[in-house]
C-alpha cells in the first residue's frame, strides 16, 4: 500500500511527464530554420547520449547483453525503432508546419486505434461500451475526413504508429529507458550519418546558426527523456486508472496551444470530429474505471462479481500489476 506522500509524489510525477509532453509544441519551432529531419536525426543521436549518461550513473547495464543473446527481441526492437522513427518525424513536422491541432488529435484517437488492432491482431474480445466506442470514433474519422476534404492522415499516422509500437513494447518486455536506449542505439547510426552528409553539403543547421541553436538542438535528448523518467516515478506510485487519466492531459494541453497559441482554425465541421472523439473517450474511460471498481470489489470479497472473457481480465490485471510493479511502464517513449 503506498503512503499518501508517495502518491503526491508519484501525481507530481504524472502531471510532469504529462504536462512536458503536452507542451512540446513550443519547443520544435525554436529549433527553426533546422528542417524537421535534421531535427529528428539529432533527437535520436542526443537522446542515446542523454539516456547512456542517465544508465552509467544508475549502473543499469545487464540488461543490454541478456537482448543481445535474444535475436528475435532484438528484432523486435528494430521494429519499434522504425515506427517510433515514423511517429517523431511525423509530429515534429507536423507541429513546426502548422498542423498542432490535427496532429494533438492522433493522441486522442490512439485509444481508439489500440483497441481495435487488439480486436483484428490479437483477437481479443471487446465489452459493447468498447465496441460502442470505437464505432463513434469510426464515425468521428469520417467526419473529419469530410471537413479536411481528405483522411486526417496526420492524426491517423501518428495514431497508429503508437498503437504499432505499443504493441511491439509489449511484445519486447524491457523498462522505459533501457527501450528508450535499445531504440536510439538502432537509430544512432543513420542518425548520425544522415547529419554527417548534411555537414559535407553545408546543409547542417547545427554548424551555422551560433551555440544556442546547437545548445538547443542538443537539448532534444533532454526533452526526449525527462519526461520518461517523470513518468516511471509515477507509474510505480500511482494507480493505472489514475495514469489512464492523466495521459488525456498531454493531446487536450497540444490542442489548447494549436488554437490559442497558433492560432489554428477550428470550423464546424472539425469541432464536431473533435466532439465525437471525446464522446468516445469518455465512453471507455467510464468503462475501464467501472471495470476497476468491480476488480477491486471481487478481489476484496475475494470471488468474482463479474463474468468477462478470460483474456479481457487477464489483461486488466496484467496492466495493474504493470502499474504497481518495480518497473515503470514503457510505451509513452513514443511520446511527442
Amino acid at each position: 500500500m503506498k503512503s499518501r506522500g508517495e502518491r503526491h509524489i508519484g501525481l507530481l510525477n504524472g502531471f510532469a511527464a504529462y504536462g512536458m509532453w503536452g507542451l512540446v509544441p513550443l519547443f520544435w519551432p525554436l529549433l527553426k530554420p533546422a528542417g524537421a529531419a535534421e531535427i529528428l536525426a539529432h533527437r535520436m543521436v542526443w537522446s542515446l547520449v542523454f539516456v547512456a549518461v542517465a544508465l552509467v550513473f544508475v549502473r543499469r547495464w545487464a540488461w543490454a547483453g541478456e537482448l543481445l543473446r535474444q535475436p528475435r527481441r532484438l528484432a523486435l526492437i528494430t521494429v519499434a525503432a522504425a515506427v517510433i522513427t515514423v511517429n517523431w518525424g511525423v509530429y515534429i513536422w507536423a507541429v513546426n508546419a502548422g498542423h498542432v491541432v490535427e496532429a494533438s488529435l492522433g493522441y486522442f484517437i490512439n485509444p481508439l486505434v489500440t483497441i481495435a488492432m487488439g480486436v483484428l491482431l490479437l483477437k481479443e474480445r471487446l465489452r459493447p461500451v468498447q465496441w460502442a466506442a470505437v464505432g463513434i470514433g469510426a464515425a468521428a474519422v469520417l467526419v473529419l475526413t469530410v471537413g479536411y476534404g481528405q483522411p486526417p492522415w496526420i492524426s491517423l499516422t501518428l495514431a497508429f504508429s503508437f498503437a504499432t509500437y505499443g504493441l511491439v513494447k509489449k511484445k519486447v518486455n524491457l523498462g522505459g529507458v533501457e527501450s528508450l536506449a535499445a531504440e536510439t542505439a538502432i537509430q544512432f547510426l543513420p542518425a548520425l550519418g544522415y547529419l554527417l552528409w548534411l555537414g559535407s553539403n553545408g546543409d547542417l543547421s547545427f554548424a551555422s546558426e551560433g551555440p544556442g541553436h546547437a545548445a538547443l538542438l542538443a537539448s532534444t535528448g533532454i526533452v526526449t527523456a525527462l519526461p520518461l523518467v517523470c513518468f516511471g516515478a509515477a507509474a510505480i506510485r500511482v494507480p493505472l486508472s489514475t495514469l489512464g487519466l492523466l495521459q488525456y492531459l498531454a493531446p487536450v494541453f497540444q490542442f489548447l496551444l494549436g488554437i490559442f497559441y497558433f492560432g489554428e482554425a477550428m470550423p464546424p465541421e472539425r469541432w464536431a470530429g473533435f466532439a465525437l472523439v471525446w464522446l468516445a473517450l469518455t465512453l471507455l474511460t467510464w468503462d475501464a474505471l467501472r471495470t476497476a471498481r468491480t476488480l477491486r470489489r471481487e478481489k476484496e470479497i475475494g470471488r468474482p462479481t463479474i463474468t468477462m472473457p478470460a483474456d479481457t481480465l487477464s489483461a486488466v490485471r496484467e496492466a495493474e500489476s504493470l502499474a504497481s510493479g518495480p518497473e515503470p511502464l514503457d510505451s509513452p517513449a513514443a511520446r511527442p
